[in-house]
């Protein structure tokens, strides 16, 4: 299976009814318009929370999915074949990572400018979360991938997953966070963007070779 061919399978997968894609956009969706009901009408208080509500939302939004970029396949033997294709393992990694995204990461920066207006986002704030997102979510995808990678084949791995991936995907949100918050006041938001920006460059270089890596291991 060639590395184009796998990460057109991969799309058409998640976008199915019930796919992965799909849920992650559902969730994401239903996560940030809870947040006005919970904390109240303050318009004050949600523009506060804003930033920060929309990256955690994208972070479990993306979460939900990732349990299943490796386990389908391992489950229905396709990983046996993506493994022994004359493609490499880290080519056909970074394919499953980059349909990931395509399917989760890209849909949510869609919807989030419509999400942040239930949020009372500043206007001049916008800009920010768009860029952050579009910087940002890659890098999920990329260090998800290795988190699914080292829980393949683990019976009921999600939760393990989560607990392996989090700690890592913190620089990523808590610089987006803080991206759109210095942004909603006015102040110079392109340093936790170029930091961020860092953080993807090092998940797309280190993840074709720890996630091949632990694919090996795992079904040697």
């Amino acid at each position: 299976m060639s590395v184009f061919a796998l990460f057109r399978r991969d799309l058409r997968l998640a976008f199915r009814i019930g796919g992965g894609g799909l849920m992650a956009g559902a969730f994401f969706v239903m996560a940030v318009t809870m947040i006005p009901i919970g904390v109240g009408g303050s318009l004050d208080v949600l523009a506060r929370v804003a930033g920060g509500v929309l990256w955690v939302s994208a972070l479990l939004a993306c979460l939900l999915s990732l349990d299943r970029l490796f386990q389908a396949d391992f489950e229905d033997g396709s990983l046996d074949h993506i493994m022994l294709a004359p493609a490499p393992l880290e080519m056909s990694v970074l394919a499953k990572a980059a349909a990931h995204w395509v399917t989760t990461g890209v849909p949510l920066i869609i919807v989030a400018p419509l999400l942040a207006i239930t949020l009372n986002l500043a206007p001049g704030a916008y800009v920010a979360l768009m860029a952050s997102l579009l910087i940002g979510t890659p890098a999920l995808s990329l260090i998800g991938a290795i988190g699914a990678a080292l829980t393949v084949g683990v019976r009921r791995g999600g939760l393990l997953l989560s607990l392996l991936v989090m700690p890592l995907y913190l620089p990523t949100m808590v610089l987006g966070a803080r991206a759109i918050e210095r942004a909603s006041i006015d102040l110079d938001y392109l340093s936790p963007l170029a930091l961020q920006g860092a953080v993807t460059l090092a998940a797309l270089a280190i993840t074709p070779f720890a996630a091949a890596a632990a694919l090996r291991v795992n079904l040697r």
